[in-house]
């Protein structure tokens, strides 16, 4: 029999010629080190993300480097900033054309709750529209707290089972925000 081993936080079974893992977890692992992140930013808040991206914070160590522009090539879809309700099915759209599995990161409070915007054009939240999956507060958020809310989401995809996508649970979700990919 071989060693027990810990690689990347996944546990292993090493031996001469073999080795053994977990399925769910190497693919977690993979999936959560080499997210590309597309960046919805429309206020204030979209400047604090772009200051995560600068030296001083770095999110490239979190293999989150690579930004995209084009929801079919994105996995994390980072809304930052206040989305008026025009903008709603706009982001909707987005949510939409992103592939399977996703995940959506609400950055600030105006994209948490509409903020101090409490008026008849601006969204109380974008959960109203599209789920979300880690909510960073503040108004503005620091880097540090982006950061924070980014390693949530790295967390979350590393013990999420390959199976939780087709749980009947997570269609519910779907069908409450008219989701329904069967549809």
């Amino acid at each position: 029999m071989g060693k027990v081993e810990k690689i990347h936080g996944v546990e292993t079974i090493n031996g001469e010629g073999f080795q053994l893992t977990v399925l769910d977890k190497v693919i977690g692992a993979a999936r959560a080190n080499s997210m590309w992140p597309l960046p919805f930013a429309t206020s204030c808040c979209g400047i604090e993300y772009m200051a995560t991206m600068g030296s001083n914070y770095d999110v490239a160590r979190f293999g989150m480097e690579r930004m995209s522009f084009s929801p079919r090539q994105a996995d994390l879809l980072i809304v930052a900033g206040t989305i008026s309700k025009k903008l709603a099915p706009v982001l909707k759209q987005v949510y939409e054309q992103m592939a399977e599995p996703k995940w959506v990161l609400s950055v600030g409070a105006c994209a948490c709750s509409g903020g101090i915007f409490d008026t008849y054009s601006v969204l109380q939240g974008i959960d109203r529209v599209i789920p979300v999956d880690v909510y960073v507060p503040g108004c503005p958020p620091r880097p540090e707290q982006i950061i924070e809310g980014m390693m949530n989401i790295h967390r979350m995809v590393k013990n999420e089972s390959l199976r939780r996508r087709y749980s009947d649970e997570y269609k519910h979700l779907l069908n409450k925000y008219h989701l329904n990919e069967d549809e």
